[in-house]
């Protein structure tokens, strides 16, 4: 992993403080590298869009909750997708949300991915490894 890579944030939108918790246990548990930024609500997450055209480092992943208030997950990809300095940013949605309809239009949104939350920690853990393994290690983000 590069230096630029290690380094680069990962953005977590996620409004369930109990979600929340067990993703920062998870990847803390896995020793992840990346920092973990956090983004509560959808409007967040596009207040960081004039940021990273000003400059500051595009995340190297975005894990979005589709379920969020202000702006649910669904119209924040739509605007990430729409804005040339997010448009390319892997954004891989990490919900509860197991329905045909969400999952469509998420990959309709162009989602990178797209991943239904176990509510076992255990499972989870395999979650965030598979996570770190594919989205930190070995894939290549636009810079």
């Amino acid at each position: 992993m590069t230096t630029q890579t290690s380094t680069r944030p990962i953005l977590l939108v996620e409004d369930n403080p109990a979600d929340l918790d067990l993703t920062r246990r998870a990847f803390a548990r896995r020793k992840l590298v990346n920092p973990l930024t956090v983004a509560r609500d959808g409007q967040e997450v596009l207040d960081w869009i004039p940021r990273w055209a000003a400059g500051e480092p595009l995340p190297l992943v975005v894990l979005l909750d589709l379920k969020l208030p202000r702006i649910d997950g669904l119209e924040v990809l739509r605007r990430l997708r729409e804005d040339p300095v997010s448009r390319d940013l892997p954004v891989v949605v990490l919900t509860s949300s197991s329905e045909d309809r969400d999952i469509e239009a998420a990959y309709r949104l162009r989602a990178n991915s797209y991943i239904v939350k176990p509510v076992d920690f255990d499972k989870f853990m395999e979650v965030a490894a598979q996570i770190e393994l594919y989205w930190c290690l070995l894939n290549k983000p636009p810079r």
